[in-house]
């Protein structure tokens, strides 16, 4: 699977973070959850930053990929 892009975030006044992807929001993070993303996005490199900004709004694998090929609506008919 490609990595993940096209996330950027912002830092507001009021302390939270939102995150956009491709331009639309995806996720505010608040509290002590932003206070933890802008001391990890800081620390790492731009392609680790776009992974966690997908884990964090719920835009990654999920681990049941490799499964969709076997659902019966996916095979071709025989």
């Amino acid at each position: 699977m490609p990595a993940p892009t096209g996330f950027t975030y912002r830092e507001h006044k009021d302390g939270s973070v939102s995150i956009t992807h491709q331009g639309r929001l995806a996720a505010t993070l608040r509290k002590r959850e932003a206070v933890d993303f802008l001391g990890e996005v800081t620390s790492i490199d731009a392609a680790d930053a776009q992974e966690l900004m997908a884990r964090l709004t719920g835009n990654y694998k999920r681990g049941n990929e490799g499964r969709a090929a076997d659902h019966f609506r996916n095979r071709e008919a025989d």
